[in-house]
């Protein structure tokens, strides 16, 4: 029997079926963070992607941090802040980030709304490494 079909029926910024996930089990790297894996879970290992969503609660932001693999970003609610190298970019609903490899990164929810956006990664990918916040390597 081949791969079988899936739909997910959303309901806002949640899916039906799929859970609401901690983004990382070191808490003091970030704040106000979840993620759900939307696509490329357990199951569709056909897939060579993962298709994850993540929140960030308002003050809130992602671990500042680098990796090997790329990413696409699609941002799907609010507005906030993509840290890319040295840089800071304003971003909003809609709006596309780039990030290549070895690229330092974080995303903050610093316009006092919620941050709400999509990830696409190789689902084979190298574990994130974090980035000192007092010396960042760019």
């Amino acid at each position: 029997m081949g791969d079988s079909w899936r739909v997910i029926a959303s309901r806002g910024f949640r899916w039906d079926g799929v859970e609401l996930e901690r983004y990382k089990s070191d808490p003091s790297l970030f704040d106000g963070v979840t993620r759900q894996v939307l696509l490329g879970g357990a199951g569709e290992e056909a897939l060579a992607l993962e298709l994850r969503y993540f929140e960030v609660e308002p003050g809130g932001y992602t671990t500042l941090e680098r990796h090997r693999h790329p990413h696409a970003v699609i941002v799907l609610r609010g507005r906030g802040s993509a840290v890319l190298g040295s840089d800071s970019h304003r971003i909003q609903s809609h709006d596309c980030v780039y990030i290549p490899p070895e690229l330092v990164h974080q995303f903050r929810a610093d316009c006092g709304e919620t941050l709400g956006f999509v990830c696409v990664v190789d689902r084979v990918r190298d574990r994130a490494r974090q980035v000192p916040t007092d010396r960042p390597e760019m």
